[in-house]
């Protein structure tokens, strides 16, 4: 179906100017309402006003503009439909092939702190949810934009299809568009029973409404179910902050699974329990580890040892920054998921980092969290300078166990990480980028050392 005519009313202007000028560029006339005309016109895009194609003036302070035969009638004319398009020419009614609309914001109104109920209701969108439903019914003949982060793709396809847009488009914005006025209209009502709106403050909220409805939103798809043969995902709904599990951030590891999220959820349901510092060790979702103590390293070691041997494959969990000393109560147990609210730095790694920056030439620096111990440099190759670095830390007499090393460029073979490693280094920072990068990971594994790929090199000549 080829768009000829389309049109613009929008309260976010994010990017409409552009779409705009983009849709005129491709030949189709621009009709408009109010702030959007102007804006419009001011740009340049050529637009036509809607009391134009209406013959009728905006009125009410806005509160009336699109509801109009006109308006309607040209969006919701079946085009394979010869009476329709009779009545259209009849009554001098432009046919309307694309509707863009973006609501007036109410969400974020009701949002803010001491919003009054009238402020609220004056963001109650009358017209624009009428010519969304009204576009996305007739989809079969009218496409319907209610994001600006679908402005790129409508318009790809426009250019690419010679100005027209498939059925397979306009059906799937159709979805979009009656989802989004059933979440405006969900957040309506929500707001409306809530005890805020209400113009008599004796007026008891329905606290259990029925039917309650919630839209979410996918955050995760997980490996699978509870059991392999099953799919699942995780959601959050749109209408509240993100908290719980929806609030996490996955920093590294596999895909999560549906008994991940259980156990986790489990987990930090414990933790919540806890104002102290505190650690807990989750195992099916039951408890096999917990503890409080001055610090949650202390925690996690006294949380280990309540069950030592089924921590190995649980869900643990800490209520402070995760430290190096919870690190090391660790070491050496394999766990599923290991969650904090924050992880306090890799700082002996950011130090050797910025100390490699200002060596040269195949650099390999060792390194404490807050101290040179050996550097080699102006190397050939990369063991050398690995070797040179060992050799000069304990020919001053300086311990390697516990170091850390930073490369300037990657490890083009493991033979460089061998050698920190075996002098007792526990973690390396270098760029990465070898073809050898499966290997040299391999070879961290092997030594149980901790490896930070920056993707940025600091070599020097």
């Amino acid at each position: 179906m080829k768009v000829r005519r389309a049109l613009v009313s929008v309260h976010d202007k994010t990017g409409v100017v552009d779409f705009a000028r983009a849709l005129a560029g491709l030949g189709i006339e621009i009709v408009s309402t109010g702030g959007t005309a102007r804006l419009l016109r001011d740009a340049g895009v050529p637009v036509r006003d809607v009391s134009d194609v209406t013959g009728f003036p905006e009125m009410l302070d806005g509160r009336v503009k699109t509801l109009h035969p006109k308006i309607h009638g040209g969006i919701l004319a079946r085009r394979e439909v010869p009476a329709h398009l009779e009545a259209l020419d009849e009554h001098g009614i432009p046919p309307i092939d694309l509707v863009v609309v973006a609501l007036y914001p109410f969400e974020a109104t009701v949002a803010r702190p001491g919003v009054t109920l009238p402020e609220a209701i004056e963001q109650i969108d009358v017209g624009g949810p009428a010519m969304i439903r009204a576009a996305a019914k007739n989809h079969a003949s009218v496409a319907v934009v209610t994001d600006p982060a679908q402005y790129r793709a409508v318009l790809d396809e426009l250019s690419a299809g010679a100005g027209a847009l498939s059925d397979a488009t306009r059906y799937r914005l159709a979805q979009e568009a009656f989802r989004r006025t059933a979440q405006y209209d969900a957040a309506i009502a929500a707001y409306l029973r809530s005890p805020q709106a209400a113009p008599v403050p004796e007026r008891a909220p329905e606290e259990f409404p029925h039917p309650l409805r919630f839209e979410a939103e996918r955050v995760l798809n997980l490996r699978y179910g509870e059991n392999p043969h099953q799919a699942a995902a995780l959601y959050r709904t749109l209408d509240g902050p993100a908290a719980g599990l929806a609030a996490m951030k996955q920093l590294h590891g596999p895909e999560l699974g549906y008994n991940n999220l259980l156990d986790f959820s489990a987990a930090l349901a414990l933790l919540l329990e806890f104002a102290e510092p505190a650690a807990v060790v989750i195992k099916h979702t039951n408890p096999c580890g917990a503890a409080t103590a001055a610090t949650v390293g202390a925690a996690m070691a006294k949380a280990k040892a309540s069950d030592p041997v089924s921590i190995y494959g649980g869900i643990v969990g800490v209520n402070r920054a995760l430290d190096l000393a919870v690190v090391e109560a660790l070491a050496g147990i394999f766990v599923e998921i290991l969650f904090a609210p924050a992880y306090a730095p890799l700082e002996a790694l950011r130090f050797a980092w910025r100390v490699a920056k200002h060596a040269k030439s195949n650099a390999i620096v060792l390194t404490t969290r807050d101290q040179v111990i050996g550097v080699g440099a102006g190397q050939m190759n990369r063991v050398d300078s690995a070797r040179i670095a060992v050799m000069r830390a304990r020919e001053l007499g300086r311990e390697t166990a516990n170091s850390v090393c930073a490369s300037d460029a990657f490890f083009p073979f493991r033979d460089g990480l061998d050698v920190v490693a075996q002098a007792g280094a526990t973690a390396v920072i270098h760029p990465g980028g070898s073809l050898r990068d499966a290997e040299v990971v391999a070879a961290a594994d092997e030594h149980g050392m901790a490896m930070v790929l920056t993707g940025v090199r600091h070599f020097r000549h």
